[in-house]
């Protein structure tokens, strides 16, 4: 009986790592796929930069540039199918826990529960848009940020929401642009295992792209609160429009230059993170 509840024990564990293994399979997966659309965006950006116009500069417009590729209905299925890898995996530290120390707080559950849902929708978009649903992923995101705002905007109440989700995408930003010139993101990483080139490339990179990517998120928030404030949904912005925004500053081209680099430095990262993120 003892022989029998070992090997039973045995086959149990073997299951559980053979599961664990699939899950890091998939989430390392969907970092690549992460840091593909984002180095898209920023290649994107500085098409914007240097000539004014081009593709939308936001996840629609990377998906549009990848389908236009030979065999870019294959390259988008393995992208979708990446995602929902990245949404598997944040499904089990939402269900199980984070790796770490602290991974079993409430607080960091919920966000892998949103992050879960999040790259859901994105793969599910990406695999339709795949399928033939060229409607599907490859909308504007400044039309679609508009639209929403314009509906909550009509209901009772609608400038303190759409202002309160402004704040919020605000402090968001402020939040991963900070943490990254802090380089929290080295504690989710093996640096001991990189060589000490690799390891300040990895950590400028993160540094760089993280902040550029903060930075992105709390115009965009405060484009939000504009809208809220003088009761404009036109003056909500989605990625594109608010990438667009900085060349219109007093730093002109070089401002959504810099970003631009930012944002494929933080497509590096990711993909970075796909070989040295614990899991």
């Amino acid at each position: 009986m003892a022989t029998e509840s070992a090997t039973v024990d045995g086959g149990g564990q073997a299951r559980r790592a053979a599961s664990g293994r699939a899950i890091g399979a998939a989430a390392r997966a969907g970092f690549v796929a992460r840091g593909v659309i984002y180095a898209l965006i920023g290649l994107l950006s500085l098409r914007i930069a240097f000539s004014g116009g081009g593709e939308q500069a936001d996840r629609g417009g990377a998906i549009a540039e990848i389908a236009r590729k030979p065999f870019g209905a294959v390259l988008l299925t393995l992208l979708g199918v990446a995602l929902a890898g990245m949404a598997l995996w944040r499904l089990s530290e939402a269900a199980f826990g984070q790796a770490g120390p602290d991974g079993d707080k409430p607080s960091k559950r919920a966000m892998a529960a949103g992050r879960c849902v999040f790259y859901g929708f994105v793969a599910y978009s990406v695999l339709a848009y795949a399928a033939g649903d060229k409607g599907s992923g490859s909308g504007s995101s400044d039309r679609h940020s508009q639209d929403v705002t314009a509906k909550a905007l009509a209901w009772p109440g609608g400038q303190w929401i759409v202002g309160t989700a402004g704040a919020a995408v605000v402090a968001a930003g402020v939040w991963i642009a900070v943490r990254a010139l802090m380089r929290k993101f080295e504690k989710h990483l093996r640096m001991t295992v990189m060589s000490r080139k690799v390891r300040a490339s990895v950590s400028f990179f993160g540094m760089f792209g993280g902040t550029s990517r903060g930075i992105v998120f709390a115009t965009a928030g405060g484009f939000a609160i504009a809208a809220a404030c003088q009761h404009k949904p036109g003056k909500a912005k989605g990625m594109d429009d608010t990438l667009r925004a900085f060349a219109d500053m007093p730093a002109g081209p070089w401002l959504l230059t810099l970003i631009a680099v930012g944002l494929m430095a933080f497509g590096v990262f990711s993909c970075a993170n796909a070989r040295w993120r614990d899991i």
